[in-house]
């Protein structure tokens, strides 16, 4: 058994289902919860610029005492992963396998779409992962940079939203996927709207399969906190905390304060 919080870190408020997906599934954990508010999108960087600013994020999770760390952001989990995870020794979690893993189960027709930043389609990281777990899949990747603004807006389903997500997602439509992949953790918040011009395409949310994921960890390496109920979640962000508070409430369903940190003196 470990009592210690775990960490979580996206570029904003993306991150913020994941953690809403955590404290379903593991409503004894302690979570501190990072958003680089100041920086974001991460989805238009360069991944040495992502990769640098992970470092920075890490550095301050790990002052917490934190028993591992969910890396909340597709662009950083895509570009960065494997040379955080070899530089640094606490336990990591990505959330690009977890949706892999689960579209593996889902897909019938083996005709997959995947959504996600500039620099997470860019990556190729998706495509990779898919057609090593289901062979003969054809993955179809599509850049939707706008969704990120709209879910840091708060704007999850309004006029604007909805054209936007029409323009986008009508290529993959026409390719006659069966299964999407959000591939950002910014839009689950615009789920409703995707599932309304999708229709019957199954949507895998990753947010959904990484709290799996880190559930099973933390229980394969006898790591979960069973002696009682979180006492609290902590959140920071390095700019803008009422904009945070705002959509985190609305996320979380309860009013949480974010600390402002400069994150670039630590």
């Amino acid at each position: 058994m470990d009592q210690r919080p775990i960490g979580v870190f996206d570029s904003g408020v993306g991150g913020l289902t994941v953690v809403s997906e955590i404290i379903k599934s593991l409503p004894n954990e302690e979570l501190i919860y990072f958003g680089d508010t100041a920086r974001v999108p991460y989805g238009a960087k360069t991944a040495e610029t992502v990769t640098k600013f992970s470092r920075q994020i890490l550095r301050f999770l790990l002052s917490k005492d934190v028993k591992s760390i969910v890396i909340a952001c597709s662009t950083a989990s895509s570009n960065s992963f494997e040379t955080l995870s070899g530089e640094f020794g606490a336990p990591m979690i990505e959330v690009i396998s977890p949706g892999v893993e689960d579209c593996a189960h889902v897909t019938r027709n083996k005709i997959v779409g995947v959504i996600g930043t500039e620099a997470t389609i860019r990556s190729g990281r998706y495509d990779e992962l898919l057609k090593e777990k289901i062979p003969g899949v054809q993955v179809h990747s599509k850049a939707c940079p706008l969704f990120v603004p709209l879910a840091e807006e708060g704007w999850t389903h309004n006029t604007i939203t909805r054209m936007t997500a029409e323009i986008y997602l009508q290529e993959l439509l026409d390719k006659e996927i069966d299964s999407l992949i959000l591939g950002c953790t910014h839009y689950p918040l615009l789920i409703d709207c995707i599932r309304d011009i999708v229709g019957p395409v199954r949507i895998i949310n990753a947010a959904e399969s990484t709290a799996r994921k880190l559930r099973a960890f933390l229980a394969n390496n006898e790591m979960e906190n069973r002696e009682h109920k979180s006492k609290g979640h902590r959140f920071y962000v390095s700019d803008n905390t009422r904009k945070f508070s705002r959509i985190c409430n609305l996320v979380l369903r309860q009013n949480y304060e974010a600390i402002k940190i400069d994150i670039e003196s630590l």
